[in-house]
């Protein structure tokens, strides 16, 4: 149960103090992207399973909810 400001503030572990944006991707290691290839990934296993996919999300953005 959040009993104050400062609890509800770490609720999720977040600091109490904001960070800046850079700060943070310094704590992380984060770095820049120097090249799209390094972002480049093979999630499907296959070009079929890619293809039931992309047909499944077309069938459901286009689907008659009511």
């Amino acid at each position: 149960m959040v009993t104050n400001s400062a609890d509800a503030d770490n609720l999720f572990g977040w600091p109490a103090e904001a960070w800046s944006v850079e700060e943070l991707a310094e704590r992380q290691g984060v770095r820049p992207v120097s090249s799209l290839g390094e972002m480049r990934c093979d999630i499907w296993a296959s070009d079929e399973d890619l293809d039931a996919f992309l047909a499944d999300l077309y069938a459901s953005r286009h689907a008659d909810y009511i």
